[in-house]
Order: structure tokens, then C-alpha cells, then sequence
């Protein structure tokens, strides 16, 4: 009989490809895996997986309300069904896998995506941070494996809680490019001008959207779409509005992962600008940074610690000096005026594109499963 393995996470399950990863490692290493999640009012339907998947209706969306009814819903979920192995995602997952591993004696992996309480959401409230704080101190030191995202998000854990943080970076699969291309005329790009692109799940405050869209004003012969969801989004609108930038300024949806890449194919320049307002963003290392290097699309980032390592290494686009929509707007136009150092910069992202996929991460994840 296959073992079992329990995968939770707070999101919808449709845009979080990590998730999506690791259970894809987890069937590859034998086990029988089950998704948990949520489903919001806005959530579209999931494509077929190579395993069950199973999201909660939940009567509160977001806030205090919202955690701890997750948190009790997971629990009792947890408790009652048979497993071998517990993976919980990001800390607002943890405690009931913690909780269960401890009262089934089941086997728990703790990956956290991000350094969880140096979101900005948390700075300006202190008591819930602390919550989650007391949080962590009370299961982290106690955790046989913890994983996350990058080596300084790792560092920052060690030193803290003194236990050892394996890396497993988020990169994408390389299989999805075996789907056919769709054209700009398909997707209603305009053909004649430069595609810009800032995609993600969390497009939120402090994450540079505003100074792109700002810039947009002094941007030549370009469109920037921005695709996904966040709590920006409907800032980011009303500001195209203000500036009227509507014929430069283009808003989608989140779409499924499929769907996203198409559009992510056809740009010319990709956008990754978060700030570093707080240590979560200090040092993050974004999926769509990946995403573009996987699209073969050069790109432009904030000077990030984790970030700028790989645009230089790999010499796949340029850091800016600082997000200020000037400075975009300056170095945008440089680019797309230079279609010789565009062309340079893609055909390294292509090479890139073969090392920094899931297919060689993901030995990481199945030695760390192997282990534990």
C-alpha cells in the first residue's frame, strides 16, 4: 500500500505552482498525495492533477476570522484522515499539521515560501505579528526538517531558531514549454509595440507596480500588462485612470498557469521590482523571475540581494539603481531601443533556463522526503 501524504496551504490552489511542485515530487517518490486548500468566491476551477485535491468553503475570506476558523477546519481535516507524511506550507499552516504530527505520530515537513513575519501586512500590527511569532517559537526549534526558498530567508531562520534550513529554490518546470506558442494576434497583444509584463499571485504594496505604472507615462512604443491578483490591483487602476493610461496600461486576471505563460512568452521585457521596505522583500527571490527566465524573456529588476545574484550571474537583464518610475522609464527605453543587448540578454535566459528549472531543483526536495 502506497504511503499517504497530507499537503496544506492557505492559497486556492490555481496559481501556486510550488505547491503544485512538490506534490508532482511527491507522487514521483511513492506516495499518495492529497492537496488541501481553500475556495474563494472569486476562485476559478482547478485543472485535472495527478492527485486529490480537496478545498475548504469557508464562511470568512480574510482577517482574524478567517485564520482561525482555517485553522480549526485544518485540524479536525488533519486529525481525521490516515497519513505517513504532514506537509505544511507557510507558517499559517502550521500549527494544526504541528499539532496532528505530534498527536498521530506522522511525519512533518515545514516549507516556508517567504520570511512570514517581515511581510509588510504584519509591520504595522504588532499584536498579530507577535502572534505569529509565538507562533514560530513554539514549533520551530522543535521541527525534524524545515526547508524554504533561498539561502538568505534560510540564514535568517538559523540564526533565530538555531535548527538547520535546507533550500529548495521555486523554479519552474521545464515541461510546460512542450505547449504550442500562441501568437500576439491570438492573445489581442498589439503587434507594432514592445511588451512589457509584471505577472504574479501577490501583486501588492511595495512590490514596484505603482512606479511602473507611473512610468508608463515616459515609456516609448510600449504596453505593460499586469497579470494576477493582489491587494494593489485596484490602486493600480484607478491610477491608470488619473494618468490616463488606459492604451498603455493593460489588467488581467489571474489566470491558470498555462494560460499565464502564453502571455509571459510574448513579452519583451519582464518586471520584477520589489522593494526593500521590509526583510521579507529584502530578500525574496520571486517565481516570476524564473517564469521569464523558463519564457526566454531579459528582464528588468530592483537590485534585491537573492535577485540580483541570479541577473548577474546569468547576465539575463539589469538591476536598477532604485524603484522610482523614472528610473524605470529611463532604463525601459534604453532597452527597447537597443535590440542588440535584448537579443543578448534572451538567449542567455534560454541557456539559463536548462539549470534553473524544477526538473534539477527538485533532487533537493526528494533527497530532504528521503530523509525525513
Amino acid at each position: 500500500m502506497k504511503k499517504r501524504a497530507i499537503v496544506s496551504v492557505t492559497s486556492d490552489l490555481v496559481t501556486d505552482q510550488r505547491v503544485h511542485r512538490t506534490c508532482l515530487t511527491l507522487v514521483d517518490c511513492g506516495y499518495k498525495v492529497l492537496l488541501i486548500g481553500r475556495k474563494k468566491r472569486d476562485s476559478i476551477p482547478l485543472s485535472e492533477r495527478p492527485y486529490s485535491t480537496h478545498r475548504m468553503n469557508l464562511i470568512f475570506e480574510k482577517g482574524i476570522f478567517f485564520y482561525a476558523e482555517y485553522q480549526l477546519r485544518l485540524l479536525f481535516k488533519l486529525y481525521f484522515k490516515r497519513c505517513d507524511l504532514l506537509f505544511s506550507n507557510d507558517l499559517d499552516t502550521l500549527l494544526p499539521n504541528y499539532i496532528t504530527s505530534k498527536l498521530r505520530r506522522s511525519k512533518l515537513i515545514y516549507d516556508s515560501h517567504e520570511y512570514f513575519t517581515g511581510v509588510p501586512e504584519l509591520q504595522d500590527h504588532p499584536l498579530k505579528r507577535k502572534i505569529w511569532k509565538l507562533v514560530e517559537r513554539s514549533v520551530i526549534p522543535h521541527l525534524k526538517l524545515m526547508i524554504t526558498v533561498n539561502n538568505s530567508i534560510a540564514e535568517l531562520y538559523h540564526r533565530e531558531y538555531g535548527i538547520e534550513i535546507k533550500t529548495v529554490r521555486n523554479l519552474p518546470l521545464k515541461a510546460t514549454l512542450t505547449i504550442r506558442v500562441k501568437t500576439k494576434e491570438e492573445l489581442r497583444i498589439p503587434v507594432n509595440t514592445s511588451m512589457l509584463i509584471l505577472q504574479g499571485a501577490g501583486i501588492n504594496i511595495h512590490r514596484g507596480a505603482e512606479e511602473a505604472v507611473e512610468s508608463m507615462q515616459w515609456v516609448n512604443n510600449a504596453v505593460l500588462y499586469i497579470i494576477g491578483g493582489g491587494d494593489a490591483i485596484s490602486a493600480l487602476k484607478l491610477m491608470v485612470q488619473k494618468l490616463n493610461l488606459e492604451q498603455k496600461v493593460i489588467f488581467i486576471a489571474k489566470l491558470p498557469f498555462e494560460e499565464l505563460l502564453q502571455y509571459t512568452r510574448c513579452a519583451d521585457i519582464g518586471l520584477t521590482l520589489d522593494k526593500d521596505t521590509n526583510l521579507n522583500y529584502r530578500y525574496s527571490l520571486p517565481n516570476k523571475l524564473f517564469d521569464y527566465i523558463q519564457a526566454g524573456v531579459p528582464v528588468v529588476a530592483s537590485p534585491l540581494p537573492e535577485v540580483k545574484k541570479i541577473v548577474q550571474q546569468y547576465q539575463i537583464g539589469e538591476c536598477i539603481s532604485s524603484v522610482t518610475s523614472q528610473v524605470i522609464a529611463a532604463k525601459l527605453n534604453e532597452l527597447l531601443t537597443n535590440t542588440k543587448q535584448i537579443r543578448f540578454y534572451k538567449l542567455n535566459a534560454l541557456k539559463a533556463r536548462d539549470e534553473l528549472c524544477w526538473e534539477n531543483e527538485c533532487k533537493r526536495l526528494e533527497e530532504a522526503i528521503r530523509n525525513i
